[in-house]
């Protein structure tokens, strides 16, 4: 069984057996031990729970395919209890974000909502999967470009750099000096080492 190959069971406190069986599966396709590892999410043991997220984003890593059908899985996890889970769950959906658009805009409200009241690590994962979204059709950019632009004049100075590469997947010609303005008003907030990112990622 697939399941019993997580950290937990191996008395492992590393990720490390995750990560193999990631690989793994990657290598294998073994559709039947991914379902295995999906329905682990929802196990009454937290720490076995917690590692099956770890293998299926690490999965997704090398083989976003494999877990792109579980889209529904994971933005059900957004309304997690479980904070590990949730943050695992954005992190997967940023990987298969351009693979499954039209799902994830269906359900964007509980991607925004952990966007403004999430974990760090939930929060720059919302940004990615906000703006992957955002660059598949004029619809989508209509309703998340203003979101996005909203959250970078607002987040934290240490983070303005990071989120604007984020979001830059999703800039064009069009809203380009929307972006610009935006992080100009920003560029005195910030340190000389993101100005150098900000000024990098503006000339490219």
């Amino acid at each position: 069984m697939m399941l019993e190959r997580v950290a937990f069971f191996t008395g492992t406190k590393d990720e490390k057996p995750n990560i193999d069986l990631a690989c793994e599966l990657s290598e294998s396709k073994d559709t039947k031990g991914i379902q295995e590892i999906v329905d682990g999410l929802d196990h009454k043991d937290k720490r076995i729970a917690n590692d099956c997220i770890k293998v299926l984003y690490k999965l997704g890593e090398r083989s976003p395919e494999l877990i792109a059908p579980y889209v529904d899985t994971f933005i059900r996890l957004l309304k997690s209890k479980n904070n590990r889970l949730v943050w695992g769950a954005m992190t997967a959906l940023a990987i298969i974000a351009d693979l499954k658009a039209d799902i994830i805009y269906q359900n964007i409200k509980v991607v925004k909502d952990v966007m403004v009241n999430g974990s760090v690590i939930a929060v720059d994962q919302s940004v990615t999967v906000l703006a992957k979204v955002c660059k598949q059709n004029h619809q989508y950019e209509a309703e998340l470009f203003p979101t996005l632009l909203d959250h970078l004049k607002k987040c934290r100075p240490k983070e303005v750099a990071q989120h604007a590469e984020r979001m830059s997947v999703c800039v064009n010609q069009g809203n380009f000096k929307e972006f610009q303005a935006v992080l100009q008003a920003r560029y005195e907030d910030i340190i000389h080492a993101q100005q150098v990112r900000v000024n990098r990622l503006l000339k490219n």
